[in-house]
């Protein structure tokens, strides 16, 4: 339907729980009215062997601008400890290291960047873009705020330094506002994101994550433990910082 039908000005839908009322006709119409168009951009977590296989093999334009953006990030990460394979490798394999954090963020990335490019080629833009966490960086690029070559050395220093972190602490999604978390906290534990008015994800020490859960299942609210190899957005990340901020002086 998104497809195939025409898109004109006045539209019409039927609603009814059975066929009765269908039968019925009680009809809801109006009149289609500019809106705007925001593109999100997804972080870790989202990836998937094989992702973007077949928009590769159907679009030019999509294998174009994924082929170019993967060479880059192959050029910037090829021969560096934890990566011994290509991405492409990685990505398009049966199974495999596709979770690692470092080949996760440049597969997100490059998958990102090539829809974004074959939606340009159909002529479709945003309005708007946001983006959690490595997509940050992919609504950056498609903002403009930087061009392809930079964005990948910013994306594989990230995925490097990360990846070359020792592996430890935890995550965990909580069913709390922010306050009510942030209530919970000690020195070794943060409040990664807010996902919603109750939806808050903690990052930090094993100790201090598993804290925070049991002082949230107390109150009998949902607690999820996300599977992660380290402490994304927390205080764990800062011995990455310095060498980063070198790179993005750059």
């Amino acid at each position: 339907l998104a497809t195939t039908r025409a898109a004109l000005e006045h539209r019409a839908v039927l609603l009814g729980r059975d066929g009765d009322v269908l039968g019925a006709g009680l009809a809801v119409s109006g009149v289609v009215a500019e809106g705007r168009t925001a593109w999100m951009f997804t972080g870790q977590g989202s990836q998937r062997l094989g992702m973007g296989r077949e928009l590769h093999a159907a679009y030019p334009e999509f294998a174009r601008a994924f082929d170019e953006t993967v060479a880059l990030l192959e050029a910037e990460l090829s021969g560096v400890d934890g990566f011994p394979l290509s991405l492409r490798e990685v990505l398009f394999a049966d199974d495999g290291l596709l979770d690692r954090t470092g080949y996760a963020q440049a597969a997100l990335f490059a998958v990102q960047v090539a829809c974004v490019e074959l939606l340009r080629s159909w002529g479709v833009a945003p309005d708007v873009v946001l983006g959690h966490s490595i997509g940050e960086y992919a609504a950056a690029y498609t903002a403009g705020v930087f061009g392809l070559p930079d964005a990948v050395r910013l994306v594989a220093a990230r995925a490097r330094l990360m990846q070359a972190l020792p592996e430890g602490g935890a995550m965990a999604a909580v069913e709390a506002d922010e306050a009510e978390i942030a209530e919970l906290l000690d020195p070794g534990v943060t409040i990664a994101a807010v996902n919603g008015p109750t939806a808050v994800v903690v990052s930090g020490t094993e100790e201090g994550v598993e804290r925070v859960m049991a002082a949230v299942r107390e109150r009998g609210r949902r607690v999820t433990r996300l599977r992660v190899s380290h402490a994304f957005h927390s205080p764990l990340m800062e011995p990455m910082l310095d060498e980063f901020t070198t790179v993005a002086e750059q």
